[in-house]
């Protein structure tokens, strides 16, 4: 096992000290959070009573595959704690998620939990968001249109496409434009100017959302906390 391997697992099993009996958890998606809910399987096993909701069909069949029971929002309309992963985290603890294709649900388990636990390894750290793509999540129909307007805002746009080279589709039955912007020095602004775009469903910027973030690096374990949400 490599080193970025060693330091997800670490910081998916601190993740863990978050939870207590009786909580709703928000699970997420991704490598990092794949192994948080396999380890949670182990809690539970063990006696940890907790109920689940996960963010994505993959992170619910893993669960519940490994005994972990679930609800639903509509059941549970508030989460404890949510633990998650992220493919960029500034000094700022704002995010860029989605790489995994889920990014929709993820924000939506997020904004309706307590605390939002974002666990990772040391390479997710950046000094500004936008060394990786930033996904955006549209709806078919808009695809070619907004391809062309956000290229217009500087990026450049590919649309994702599975193992068969078909368009990705997501959970929602939305297709996935990924914006490489470069360096995002307002992504406030990015934010907004995304979210007035018609067809735009979500995107990838998580903003003012993590409430403690676990970054792995090496054999220790950073916690970053935010003071406001």
């Amino acid at each position: 096992m490599d080193n970025r391997e060693q330091e997800k697992q670490l910081a998916a099993r601190k993740s863990l000290d978050f939870l207590t009996d009786g909580q709703v958890v928000g699970l997420g998606t991704g490598t990092t959070a794949t192994y948080m809910i396999r380890f949670l399987g182990e809690r539970v096993r063990a006696g940890l009573r907790i109920r689940g909701i996960a963010s994505s069909v993959h992170s619910q069949e893993l669960a519940a595959s490994l005994g972990i029971p679930l609800t639903t929002l509509a059941e549970s309309p508030e989460i404890d704690v949510c633990i998650d992963g992220a493919d960029e985290i500034d000094p700022a603890l704002q995010l860029i998620k989605g790489g995994g294709g889920a990014l929709l649900r993820e924000k939506i388990v997020a904004s309706a939990s307590r605390k939002f636990v974002v666990i990772a390894d040391s390479s997710k750290q950046v000094p500004v968001l936008g060394k990786c793509p930033l996904p955006v999540e549209v709806v078919p129909f808009a695809e070619a249109l907004l391809a062309r307007r956000i290229a217009a805002l500087g990026a450049s746009v590919v649309l994702r496409r599975d193992k068969t080279g078909q368009p990705f589709v997501t959970d929602g039955g939305h297709h996935l434009l990924d914006c490489s912007f470069g360096a995002i020095a307002e992504p406030f602004a990015l934010s907004q100017k995304l979210h007035d775009m018609p067809g735009v469903v979500d995107h990838g910027l998580f903003l003012n959302m993590a409430d403690v973030v676990l970054i792995a690096r090496g054999s220790h374990v950073m916690e970053h906390r935010r003071t406001e949400r």
